[in-house]
């Protein structure tokens, strides 16, 4: 049996909009499990980005409640809810928001010395591991304008994961890529997922979406579907998008 990393109880979320509440995310119920990748896939203004962030304590909930591993953060302090982010969270966007005079290196490894209870020392061995692992050693050396828009999404995704984080939000980090910049990212986050780390991604790209083992569909603020997928492999790719397909299509995507 899997074991729940975070969920949520009545979620919602609101703005005040001509005299009143525009709901964006309403009464949203969901479990997420370890070590599965996820993905929220909906109509453009469906909710999906701001359910993302609500989840991640990046931006607050209205009202209901997110208990990660136990704890409901929506009752968090700032700093406690900093360094859940800093320690347990990691963060992939569709703009890599790098840091433009820090070179490759530096914009992964200023992430891990936010870390307190890891030593620079530690921090620096992770991030030449990483840069490896990312097949992006020869640039670490380079700013973020010097390098492509695949290698910077691979620096945001070593960003990401230096801190070892127990959940990775990805909020269509593919979004800006060409199609084969797209497959390395998804590759990337395919294998790190396989080794154990949890994912949740917000996509519309139906490619992207089945690299997941499990999609959930938004529609005004309110899931209406769950699909659970077998193991991703390669070989399977096609029909895992066929079957996708068919499922939006009954969903009235």
């Amino acid at each position: 049996m899997k074991n729940i990393i975070l969920k949520t109880k009545d979620l919602c979320k609101s703005f005040a909009h001509n005299g009143g509440q525009l709901h964006i995310i309403s009464n949203v119920d969901l479990e997420l499990y370890e070590g599965d990748f996820t993905v929220i896939m909906g109509a453009s203004g469906s909710g999906k980005s701001t359910l993302l962030y609500a989840l991640s304590g990046m931006d607050s909930a209205t009202s209901g409640s997110v208990i990660y591993n136990g704890t409901d953060i929506t009752g968090l302090k700032e700093n406690k809810l900093a360094r859940l982010r800093h320690t347990d969270f990691g963060f992939v966007f569709q703009q890599m928001h790098l840091v433009s005079n820090l070179t490759i290196f530096e914009n992964i490894a200023v992430t891990g010395y936010l870390n307190k209870s890891v030593s620079a020392k530690e921090t620096d061995k992770r991030v030449d591991e990483l840069l490896e692992k990312m097949s992006i050693s020869h640039i670490k050396t380079h700013l973020p304008s010097q390098v492509s828009g695949g290698e910077q999404q691979r620096c945001a995704i070593a960003r990401a994961v230096v801190n070892k984080p127990k959940l990775i939000f990805a909020d269509e980090p593919t979004g800006a890529l060409n199609r084969k910049n797209t497959r390395d990212v998804l590759d990337l986050l395919t294998e790190l997922n396989k080794q154990g780390q949890s994912i949740l991604m917000v996509t519309h790209d139906v490619r992207a979406a089945a690299r997941a083992d499990r999609i959930l569909y938004l529609s005004d603020g309110k899931i209406l579907g769950d699909l659970d997928l077998p193991p991703y492999s390669p070989e399977d790719i096609k029909s895992r998008e066929t079957q996708i397909n068919a499922w939006l299509t009954s969903l009235e995507w």
